[in-house]
């Protein structure tokens, strides 16, 4: 009797246990279909929203993004050739005061020269007048032996000797004249070369002063212009702006970007067909124009900058 009792006693306290337990588990895993149904569209359409709010924003941000090169282009454009003008100004002048400088360091070099010149001529026309005084020693001495010879030989032979003396004096005295005439040349071109050199170093000193007083004025502009050229190069690409270099290099004005004046490219002047005007106008990609190379803007990109 003490078995058949305890068997119904174990089997029932777990039935007990398990029923609360399933009773617990129901409320969290039952879903009915109409709710599934509304989880299912919710969800569907929490993943559908961000992806079309994505694609859209992207479309419109590389619509902004390619305007905004336009107008960086258009914006930088203007800025170097404000700052190419600045230059050319300038840049005239820096290759006169070279020039001037490179002249007056020939016309030194041609007075240092003329100078050496004039100091080896003084040295021969020295060197000839004390030949001619040696020749006169010579004469003066053949002379006093002539009185004390004791054949004709001897005689012709220091008459002979006292001749060629007086041809080298003569010899002597000819050059002289010619170290002379040479000197007195050589004079004139120094003095001529040294006008001419204070002449040019005046010249100098004026294009140093108009060079610095035009560095002064424009120093702080071109500074601004190159910072503000410098923001407009942020928003353009390395390749586009290595493109950008190499069209304002070709060109001889340095125009790389150009509106569209009349219906044609404002560079070479070539018409721009009806298509190509259009796509410009739409500022969704960059079009250049297809005899020059040059990038094209319309008015609208002006009139944003402006």
């Amino acid at each position: 009797m003490a078995k058949s009792t305890s068997k119904p006693i174990a089997t029932s306290k777990p039935s007990k246990l398990a029923k609360p337990a399933a009773e617990n588990d129901s409320p969290e895993k039952k879903v009915s279909p109409e709710q599934g149904e509304e989880l299912k569209e919710v969800k569907t359409t929490a993943k559908a929203t961000p992806n079309k709010t994505k694609s859209e924003s992207s479309e419109e941000k590389i619509e902004v993004t390619i305007e905004k090169k336009l107008v960086a282009l258009y914006s930088l454009q203007q800025v170097d050739s404000q700052v190419d003008k600045i230059r050319i100004i300038r840049g005239e002048l820096p290759l006169e005061v070279q020039d001037l400088e490179d002249e007056i360091a020939g016309l030194e070099t041609r007075i240092d020269n003329f100078i050496q010149e004039t100091v080896a001529l003084e040295k021969s026309i020295t060197d000839k007048k004390n030949a001619i005084r040696d020749a006169l020693v010579l004469i003066k001495k053949y002379e006093d032996q002539q009185m004390n010879v004791r054949n004709n030989r001897e005689y012709d032979s220091l008459t002979k000797e006292i001749e060629y003396q007086n041809l080298e004096i003569q010899l002597s005295e000819k050059r002289i004249k010619e170290y002379q005439g040479a000197l007195e040349l050589k004079s004139e071109e120094i003095e001529r070369h040294q006008k001419l050199l204070q002449d040019r170093k005046n010249d100098l000193d004026i294009k140093r002063n108009e060079l610095d007083d035009i560095v002064a004025e424009t120093e702080k502009e071109e500074s601004d212009l190159i910072h503000a050229s410098e923001e407009n190069r942020k928003f353009i690409e390395e390749r586009l702006l290595t493109a950008y270099t190499r069209i304002r290099k070709n060109a001889r004005n340095g125009l790389a970007v150009v509106q569209i004046e009349r219906d044609a490219c404002g560079g070479c002047f070539n018409k721009i067909p009806p298509q190509h005007q259009l796509d410009i106008r739409m500022h969704k990609k960059i079009i250049v124009c297809e005899y020059c190379g040059r990038i094209l803007v319309d008015d609208g990109i002006v009139n944003i900058i402006h």
